[in-house]
């Protein structure tokens, strides 16, 4: 008897799932820079910032365990010492890749971060080769990898004017792709220990709460607060909640790099939404990086 695939399993709708995450994503560049307008964050308010994501990915944390609470879900941990695999995937997850990002994001502009941050893209397709014998380095992932990071090197063509590598803006976006390209293999074992829903749950509630405790430490508040910007933290929720939820279930079922290469379209809407949105300048070799950092997807994903 045939066993029938999981709806996160069949081709058209893995598809639809992970550019719904992928294009959600997209859109927190402009929205987070937007929020720190709105609550009078400035660049150098670390523990402001900190508190910020905090709140973010706490509250979409509980929505998502409220949600499977109601479902009757199973918050069971296989075994105690599996606590320390969670809290491990909360910190790579959740706090030190968050609290990277938006460190980063603060220190540069959102279109040349997005393009940047395809970088986990590739890391994700060279760690699951690395890790993983389902994933298995072929002439297309290396000709692939090689084509995208060359478009992530493009970056820095040009004069200052067209915005130049630092350490406190690309420096800290590198650092957080790397923790999401870390992240989405320890998903997969994530998946063995509890409810991936669940576990989903757990990383982003006890990731957000480690981002809030030191910001609130480091004498972080929220400085001025507006009916907007409770919209746009409604909405970075509303991104944490259901990129989150898709994005680890789909990670869960198939091979991590045919899910995460659907990633590389984060570069792509994140530029665009915060050029429209922020009024950026979009720097030819912002074309540039994205073609290169699209085809090197295409050729990795091509059948």
């Amino acid at each position: 008897m045939t066993q029938t695939k999981s709806i996160f399993q069949r081709p058209l709708w893995v598809a639809v799932f992970a550019l719904t995450a992928a294009i959600a994503w997209g859109w927190a560049y402009p929205l987070i820079k937007l929020g720190y307008s709105e609550f009078a964050i400035t660049a150098d308010m670390t523990g402001s910032k900190m508190l910020f994501a905090g709140i973010r990915f706490c509250l979409s944390g509980l929505i998502i365990m409220s949600i499977a609470s109601v479902k009757k879900r199973n918050f069971k941990v296989r075994k105690p010492t599996d606590w320390w695999y969670i809290l491990l995937f909360c910190m790579m997850n959740t706090t030190l890749h968050y609290a990277f990002f938006y460190f980063g994001l603060s220190h540069s502009e959102g279109s040349r971060a997005a393009i940047l941050n395809s970088l986990s893209v590739f890391s994700v397709v060279i760690f699951a080769c690395i890790f993983f014998k389902s994933d298995r380095m072929t002439v297309k992932k290396v000709i692939g990898c090689v084509v995208g990071f060359a478009g992530i090197l493009s970056l820095n063509l040009g004069g200052t004017e067209s915005g130049q590598f630092t350490w406190m803006g690309d420096g800290m976006i590198i650092l957080n792709a790397l923790c999401g390209a870390s992240a989405s293999l320890l998903t997969r074992g994530l998946g063995k220990r509890v409810d991936v829903f669940v576990g989903t749950g757990y990383s982003l509630a006890i990731g957000g709460a480690l981002l809030i405790i030191p910001g609130l430490l480091l004498g972080g508040d929220l400085p001025q607060n507006t009916p907007l910007g409770i919209i746009y933290l409604l909405l970075l929720i509303t991104i944490s909640t259901l990129g989150f939820t898709l994005y680890n279930k789909l990670l869960t079922c198939n091979p991590v790099g045919k899910v995460a290469i659907y990633n590389s379209l984060i570069p792509i809407v994140g530029a665009i939404t915060s050029c429209l949105c922020l009024g950026e300048t979009f720097h030819f070799k912002y074309m540039i990086a994205g073609v290169l950092a699209a085809g090197g997807i295409y050729i990795i994903n091509k059948s």
